[in-house]
């Protein structure tokens, strides 16, 4: 399949051929790029509380075991012990030295090799191959990022700079009970596509309906990412935004932003929910939730108020559609110009990474 699979003009474009969501080859070629991008690693919060930090997802994610470590500086390097392979942490913890626990071997936080028991007849040792391999890492406000070979970023950055810089994000406090973890049984591009469209909220999403102005619902393109923005009904909770905000005047109650492959910064009146999609199988996706709070008074209110909800009936919807895009029946649909414009911009830089 080409890259320009998508046609460039919405008007004139079909949607991704079914076999994106099912073909088990087509879906190895696209995961097997995702080492290309950040992905997001933590806040700042977290690496405050536990100085080493498991990335399990990290691990579904590229294949590869992380960890966030934070001694005079926050660092991701590789969980994986240079002398067999075992995970040399398995949990959060606040700790001076990192120590495997199944021969003792040492290293510092920022994955320099320390001590080995038994080892002091090995020639030519220790060598940097020793020490842990270090990973990039980008912070923005807050937001720790990382991969393993991340080739852009920074219009991103920019973007995100740009229109909500003025949020205090990195003064957010992290809320655990807010933590979710869910599996579905669906292709992470069809939850990444019905993210990236309010046009089912009438259909999908009553209550959340009851928040956002339909009409005013806008979506915005930028390198690698989408960003919705949703309008609260009169009086619903929206930001109090400051006069260098581009949208000062208007009541924002949300900002969606997506950043390829499946990041989604979530920013409501109360804080921040972040979703990972990871893919697990071709039918098969894992979605975690974390939750920070800035304002714990706008809690349970607004187009940010009941998540869980919003998460269950998206849920099912996807599942369904999965179901659907296997039927032979099925094959390509058309975009709404006016509201599938994040889903379109998606798919183009979908095929454009699916190495194929």
């Amino acid at each position: 399949m080409k890259e320009d699979i998508i046609h460039a003009d919405i008007t004139r474009a079909e949607t991704l051929p079914s076999g994106y969501y099912t073909d088990d080859e087509i879906f190895t070629n696209i995961i097997n790029n995702f080492s290309k991008f950040w992905h997001f690693a933590g806040h700042e919060v977290q690496i405050a509380d536990n100085n080493v930090i498991p990335l399990e997802h990290m691990e579904e994610l590229i294949g590869e075991a992380m960890l966030l470590t934070n001694d005079k500086d926050i660092k991701c390097i590789s969980n994986v012990c240079t002398h067999r392979g075992m995970l040399v942490s398995t949990e959060s913890c606040n700790i001076s030295t990192l120590k495997c626990r199944y021969h003792g071997r040492t290293f510092e936080l920022d994955g320099k090799f320390k001590n080995m028991p038994e080892f002091k007849d090995v020639k030519d040792f220790p060598s940097p191959r020793d020490d842990l391999q270090e990973f990039p890492v980008r912070k923005w406000n807050g937001l720790i990022f990382t991969g393993l070979k991340p080739e852009y970023f920074e219009s991103v950055f920019d973007t995100l700079e740009k229109r909500i810089g003025w949020i205090p994000i990195d003064s957010f406090e992290y809320d655990l009970s807010r933590f979710r973890s869910y599996e579905i049984d669906a292709n992470w591009a069809l939850y990444v596509d019905n993210y990236l469209e309010g046009f089912h909220i009438p259909f999908v999403h009553g209550d959340l309906n009851k928040e956002l102005d339909y009409d005013s619902y806008r979506t915005e393109l930028f390198e690698g990412g989408v960003l919705q923005v949703g309008v609260a009904k009169n009086d619903e909770e929206c930001f109090v935004l400051p006069e260098k905000s581009p949208d000062f005047g208007e009541q924002i109650a949300a900002y969606y932003y997506w950043i390829y492959p499946g990041m989604m910064l979530n920013f409501y009146p109360w804080g921040l929910s972040v979703n990972v999609v990871i893919p697990l199988a071709v039918d098969r996706t894992k979605i975690i939730y974390h939750g920070f709070v800035w304002d714990k008074e706008k809690l349970g209110r607004g187009a940010g108020g009941d998540l869980d909800k919003v998460e269950a009936e998206d849920q099912e919807i996807v599942e369904a559609t999965q179901r659907g895009v296997k039927s032979g029946a099925y094959d390509r649909g058309r975009y709404s110009p006016t509201k599938e414009k994040g889903v379109h911009h998606f798919h183009k830089i979908l095929t454009s990474n699916a190495g194929i």
